[in-house]
């Protein structure tokens, strides 16, 4: 095991893969980023791609995404105001690298897993 490796087991709380893993543990966060993906959007455009999604919400999940450096927010100066979301370089390897191959995971594996929910639920 490297020394980065055994860091993270003794000091489970400070290890980079607790804090990578957090990335994905709000629910929506992964949606936003998903609908970030495109290309850059405003409050409304995210609001209506995601649909389900109260603005409290998707506020929430785009101040925790900005201060992870995932989300850069741009503010235009001009009238009306105008601000725009976008992949920060960091998030756009987020999604693009392990979103990517969890949702090529997800279209192998959806139906195993889904079904072994359902005969857990049944066995409980």
């Amino acid at each position: 095991m490297s020394e980065a490796e055994n860091a993270c087991v003794e000091l489970v709380a400070d290890c980079r893969l607790r804090a990578t893993t957090d990335l994905l543990a709000h629910t929506w966060d992964p949606v936003v980023l998903m609908a970030l993906r495109p290309g850059p959007r405003r409050r409304r455009e995210l609001r209506a791609a995601i649909g389900g999604m109260s603005d409290k919400v998707l506020t929430e999940a785009l101040r925790r995404l900005c201060a992870h450096g995932l989300v850069d927010r741009r503010a235009f100066a001009q009238a009306p105001p105008r601000v725009e979301y976008a992949l920060t370089r960091l998030g756009r390897s987020l999604v693009d690298g392990p979103m990517k191959a969890l949702g090529d995971w997800t279209r192998e594996h959806g139906d195993g897993l889904l079904d072994a929910q359902e005969h857990a639920a049944g066995v409980l």
